[in-house]
């Protein structure tokens, strides 16, 4: 069993993207949220989308179901207004429900939420969270520390009024949430895929490690995508940096509550990677398809087919490839139990 828990809805059909820019193009000119309604996808045009792309690539690869979320890029917080990002994101996430339901076999969801600039997550964005796991049977949401767009102008993670009742919110449901940034209209911070990524996964691991967040709650769970950013190429730094600061170690501060995807496009990160961070915290994840569709010149394969650099790792024994494959993901992401697929897998 595989179990890819990094995927996105990144090839829908071109009216989605073109209802987006009118809605920012309409906040931008008038100050307010787009009237119109989000136009018509059928299901051949998801299809179309999916299975030559996603769902072939799956197949190539023996990733057997993914944890499938909206375009992360496209979330677009930074861009417009609460009221435009709530219908923007209950359009995204009823497309990747679609998917889902197209698919039962092979993709579970994980939501987008309607965050905004300067807003704290309120009302708003919990009926989203809500309406997706009671209504659609999703697993997790994405979370962006910066919805801002690069400006990082609202409060940290470690911000009890901004954060925390979203925190609470993910306790009860007993889900995790995926620290992703979107897009940024930062230039220093462009592209984003290459730079707004990485330091949002940096910037999140360290919010967590320098705050008291998972001694106020013990069983939030958070994955940090992209391999953690930084992080494992720097575990020393931030080891001695919490030593220094009389903090706990990093096995007691975070590591019982933050995990790390693979999505690391080269056999060396990989391999740094798993001989760095512990097995556990460890979840396999690919992101397709995502920043980096083309093919290694000096392999021949495809940068992002990560499966590959894992079975290829001398870093870990096949139990603990395993653990990566699919085990560690039926802990991080509880509800992956009730999945016909996982119902009789092993932890």
């Amino acid at each position: 069993m595989i179990i890819d828990c990094h995927g996105h809805f990144t090839t829908t059909p071109p009216q989605v993207a073109a209802f987006r820019s009118r809605q920012v193009a309409e906040f931008l000119k008038t100050g307010r949220a787009l009237a119109e309604p989000p136009p018509e996808v059928s299901d051949a045009e998801i299809r179309a989308g999916i299975e030559p792309n996603q769902l072939k690539k799956m197949n190539d690869r023996g990733v057997d179901l993914t944890i499938f979320s909206p375009k992360a890029l496209g979330m677009d917080h930074h861009n417009a207004d609460e009221a435009s990002n709530v219908a923007w994101a209950r359009y995204s996430n009823d497309l990747v429900h679609r998917v889902c339901q197209l698919y039962p076999d092979r993709f579970i969801g994980a939501c987008q939420l309607p965050q905004a600039p300067g807003v704290p997550p309120g009302k708003a964005v919990f009926d989203e969270l809500d309406r997706c796991i009671d209504g659609f049977g999703f697993i997790a949401a994405n979370l962006n520390p910066d919805p801002t767009g690069g400006r990082w102008s609202d409060p940290p993670l470690s911000d009890r009024t901004w954060w925390y009742p979203l925190y609470e919110r993910l306790v009860h449901y007993d889900i995790p949430a995926m620290i992703h940034v979107s897009g940024s209209c930062n230039p220093h911070f462009n592209p984003a895929v290459a730079t707004h990524y990485l330091n949002g996964d940096t910037t999140a691991f360290v919010q967590f490690m320098t705050s008291d967040i998972f001694k106020d709650f013990p069983t939030l769970r958070f994955v940090i995508p992209h391999g953690g950013g930084a992080v494992p190429f720097h575990w020393g730094r931030y080891r001695g940096i919490a030593q220094d600061a009389g903090l706990p170690t990093l096995e007691e501060k975070v590591l019982g509550n933050v995990f790390f995807d693979t999505c690391v496009y080269h056999q060396p990160g990989i391999d740094l990677m798993l001989e760095v961070v512990p097995t556990r915290n460890i979840l396999f994840a690919s992101e397709t398809v995502g920043a980096v569709q083309g093919i290694d010149p000096r392999t021949g394969h495809a940068y992002d087919d990560t499966r590959r650099y894992i079975d290829a790792s001398p870093r870990a024994n096949a139990e603990q490839k395993q653990q990566i494959f699919a085990g560690n993901a039926l802990g991080v992401y509880p509800r992956l139990r009730a999945h016909p697929a996982c119902r009789d897998c092993a932890a």
